[in-house]
């Protein structure tokens, strides 16, 4: 166990007079990026052009290995990716149940090392193997947990970083249902590696709220969706950007494996037959509904009501389209305007 004393620090130097200042942090320096903001390798979304767009606005931008469809695709979009930013960027690994023949994750993974990726993150099931693989082959890791015991184990398998994500995160949030106000703060005192505050983070505030709690920074998946440079259809977005923080629906939660979605139309038709099903339920019933295909043809024909689609409940905090640049600094300078005006502000000389 970690003490209080570990609480990370973060430095905040004299504003130049243009925009934001960087801020630094242990996970700024190193990744070697100016903002303490990481998009995180989501499914369908994370494409090289979303990537290289975050790391050109100062984050860190990653896609997701497997959203190419093969080893061979996942090195194009590496290279592809590098004609696009000179920057700091990375390559998701998510390892998940398949309910046929899995994906060669084993081929992905040598192609994320021979490429010469120098950040990968981590996600799903027991990280050992891949860990070990890539810290062995020199990368700097970052691993997803949702439990604080998660976390920990990862830190004993030598993970660099830790992307903490909480019960507001889109996709699977795990089965304990620990909000981000005190999974944050538990960090802070659990664990001696960096760890950035994931699932719910939509906004500078939120930023500097996390850096208090104890994290190094922030990933966001949701958000970056929601931006100029995502693939997302303009109809999904809109439905976003109208939506508020309930605007999201927990599904599987009887089948034990979680996952958080977009209240639309199809997610009411599942949560139904999950309502009437109850304990009785059977991935079957509902298969139909919620294969990945579905969502993929909805986003080609542009129907947000057509299938299932990852949110979070940040949607509640979103109410425009920016750039992905428009974005982070907007972020960074909420942040420092957070610290140094709202804060600070409340800082009184004692009387006594």
């Amino acid at each position: 166990q970690g003490s209080a004393e570990r609480r990370p620090t973060f430095f905040l130097g004299k504003a130049p007079k243009l925009g934001a200042m960087p801020l630094e942090t242990r996970v700024t320096k190193m990744l070697g990026i100016k903002h303490p903001i990481i998009m995180g390798g989501m499914t369908g979304v994370g494409t090289p052009e979303l990537a290289a767009a975050v790391s050109e606005a100062g984050g860190l931008g990653l896609f997701a290995a497997h959203n190419p469809g093969s080893p061979e695709g996942c090195r194009e979009w590496i290279r592809r990716t590098r004609t696009l930013t000179s920057k700091p960027f990375g390559v998701n690994l998510t390892i998940l149940p398949t309910m046929g023949q899995p994906p060669p994750y084993d081929e992905y993974a040598r192609v994320i090392i021979d490429e010469g990726v120098k950040i990968v993150e981590t996600a799903g099931s027991n990280p050992k193997k891949w860990i070990t693989l890539f810290k062995d082959a020199g990368l700097i890791t970052i691993h997803k947990c949702v439990a604080i015991r998660h976390a920990l184990s990862a830190e004993r398998l030598g993970v660099d970083i830790i992307s903490l994500d909480g019960f507001e995160c889109a996709g699977h949030p795990g089965e304990d249902d620990i909000g981000n106000f005190v999974l944050q703060a538990k960090g802070a005192v659990a664990l001696k590696r960096p760890y950035v505050c994931s699932g719910g983070v939509g906004d500078g505030i939120q930023l500097a709220a996390a850096l208090a709690l104890g994290a190094d920074g922030v990933n966001c998946g949701t958000r970056f969706c929601a931006t100029q440079e995502c693939n997302w259809p303009e109809s999904f977005k809109r439905r976003m950007v109208e939506a508020d923080e309930r605007s999201t629906v927990l599904m599987f939660r009887n089948l034990h494996n979680t996952a958080r979605v977009f209240k639309n139309a199809v997610a009411a038709e599942v949560e139904q037959i999950e309502k009437q099903k109850g304990l009785d339920i059977d991935f079957a019933d509902i298969a139909p509904l919620v294969m990945g295909e579905r969502g993929r043809e909805a986003e080609r024909n542009g129907d947000a009501d057509g299938g299932i689609w990852s949110a979070g409940q940040t949607v509640g905090l979103i109410s425009d389209i920016p750039t992905c640049r428009e974005l982070v600094d907007r972020m960074v300078s909420e942040a420092e305007d957070t610290i140094r005006t709202r804060l600070q502000s409340m800082l009184r000389p004692s009387k006594l």
